[in-house]
């Protein structure tokens, strides 16, 4: 199962260009996707605070995960516990609940952020 990681699944949702071939060829595939429930909260705040314009609100951008088939991923206890223990590599906290959620799930993720490979855990980009 793939996790997307926010700006993938924004730039999923806009059909952006600076999604990789090989992310574009996952996301058109039959393969299991799925998206943090922190993501939805980080889109949240960064509208809130004017550091994100997207048009549709967290509610509707939940409901376009799960029409395109994507799950949403909530959080879970033993999520917490690897934050709790994960290395202070990355700072930004809703990318370290992204990190944790596939280090427990066994998920890749899908992005294009530089710092999150530096964990233990599975990157595609």
């Amino acid at each position: 199962m793939y996790l997307l990681d926010t700006h993938t699944f924004l730039w999923y949702l806009d059909g952006d260009e600076n999604l990789s071939p090989l992310v574009r060829t996952i996301l058109s595939s039959d393969a299991e996707l799925g998206i943090s429930i922190g993501s939805f909260w980080e889109i949240a705040i960064k509208q809130n605070i004017g550091k994100l314009k997207v048009e549709h609100t967290p509610l509707e951008l939940m409901n376009l995960a799960t029409s395109q088939s994507i799950f949403i991923q909530q959080i879970e206890p033993q999520h917490l516990n690897i934050i709790r223990t994960l290395e202070r590599i990355h700072n930004e906290p809703f990318d370290r609940l992204i990190i944790a959620q596939a280090m427990c799930e066994k998920y890749s993720i899908l992005t294009c952020d530089t710092i999150i490979p530096k964990y233990n855990v599975t990157t595609i980009w």
